[in-house]
């Protein structure tokens, strides 16, 4: 059911209380990846240029909610927000809801803003506490849900402050609108042909998806190294590659039930190997469909690159989540890269709409410079997991409805 947006709601004179999802990398006091940051830039614009005051909150990191940590603090996100908006953004206190933090709400005026500390300081955040929620409610006059990589999540920020807010608006931001529109409408009404192509190093992880997805996909492209516990239940030789062996009887089920389906569940037919789990220094390899002892495999191979890449650049609706080898490692990510290329042809040459499910394929799609060329590229990892295995978000469903 469609969600009303904060463009909907009128925000002049109010304090609007945003959940955005600023957990991006840092490595040394720097951030190192501000696509997150970027990505909520429209969502705070709307509220500014229309005269609101706007509360920004988010987790950083897994601090255990003992209070304050200088290593965990937000204040890296708040200057490089301020650097996006050329607006100043205060990050009072040293802890969400402590006396500065309350103190510079209520004299905030329209047209700032304020960043609250990391939620996680706070034990309650992670509980889900209604007492917490409580603190953080009263900061705002608009509750706007604009974190889609932690929609599913049960944390205090997500539920328990809307829940807390009833009677007030509460709404999605412009990032959370477009995540659903996209991941809901890839679910619910695919244009045909409809591919997937999954990647990454488990099959638990990913079972729910396939499950769901391969009820509508016309294909689902399996590569990383979950491949090899679908090939060795099927018997294949597969080395040393990394096989979740209590997983080999769900992988089978999975393959006896893309049969019935009558999807295309396509496995690598070679391999890129090496001796070594590294970047340099084994004996890398082409390795047919058995690999031999000794060897493990880290990407796929040039043959399973361009049956991918022909059946990829037929689709209409492509929805891509993992990386098809350690794509980190310039020997291992020739794979990934065909994948992404592929995708891209079909977006601009097939007029395909084409999803990147967050998380390394993300992470790989900015280090290919080729994120701008997806039709959508979701901020959540687990998240997008979690809607494209057809689970409800409960933080969602807390909205007001359009």
């Amino acid at each position: 059911m469609p969600k009303k947006t904060i463009e909907q709601v009128d925000v002049r004179g109010k304090r609007v209380l945003i959940r955005v999802d600023f957990n991006v990398p840092i490595e040394d006091g720097r951030i190192t990846d501000d696509r997150r940051i970027r990505m909520a830039v429209p969502t705070i614009r709307s509220a500014l240029d229309r005269g609101a005051s706007v509360i920004l909150m988010s987790h950083l990191g897994r601090p255990e909610g003992n209070g304050y940590e200088a290593s965990e603090s937000i204040t890296p996100c708040g200057e490089k927000l301020a650097e996006l908006l050329h607006v100043p953004v205060l990050v009072p206190g040293k802890g969400p809801v402590d006396a500065e933090a309350a103190e510079a709400v209520a004299s905030i005026k329209p047209g700032k803003i304020i960043l609250l500390e990391n939620l996680r300081f706070d034990a309650g955040e992670k509980k889900g506490d209604p007492a917490f929620a409580a603190k953080l409610a009263a900061f705002g006059d608009v509750y706007v849900n604009d974190a889609f990589g932690t929609c599913h999540r049960q944390d205090a920020s997500m539920c328990a402050v809307p829940e807390a807010m009833s009677g007030k608006p509460r709404v999605v931001g412009l990032l959370v609108e477009k995540e659903l529109k996209y991941l809901a409408d890839a679910l619910s009404k695919p244009a045909e042909p409809y591919v997937v192509v999954m990647g990454g190093a488990k099959v638990s992880d990913k079972l729910p998806m396939i499950e769901e997805v391969m009820k509508k996909a016309d294909a689902v492209l399996i590569g990383g190294a979950m491949a090899y516990t679908f090939l060795q239940a099927l018997g294949r030789q597969v080395g040393e590659s990394r096989v979740e062996r209590e997983m080999l009887s769900e992988a089978k089920r999975i393959i006896d039930l893309a049969g019935r389906l009558k999807c295309d569940l396509m496995l690598p037919e070679d391999h890129v190997c090496s001796t070594l789990f590294a970047e340099r220094g084994g004996d890398n390899q082409i390795c047919p469909a058995d690999i031999k002892p000794g060897f493990m495999g880290l990407d796929i191979g040039p043959k399973t690159q361009t049956a991918y890449a022909l059946r990829l650049r037929k689709a209409k609706t492509i929805v891509w989540n993992g990386p098809m080898g350690v794509f980190e490692w310039a020997p291992f990510r020739i794979g990934t890269k065909s994948i992404a290329e592929a995708i891209v042809h079909a977006t601009q040459s097939n007029g395909a709409v084409s999803i990147v499910g967050g998380g390394d394929s993300a992470a790989a799609a900015e280090a290919f410079g080729l994120a701008d060329k997806f039709s959508h590229v979701s901020t959540g990892g687990g998240a997008s997991l979690e809607m494209l295995a057809g689970r409800p978000f409960r933080s969602v469903d807390l909205l007001d409805n359009a």
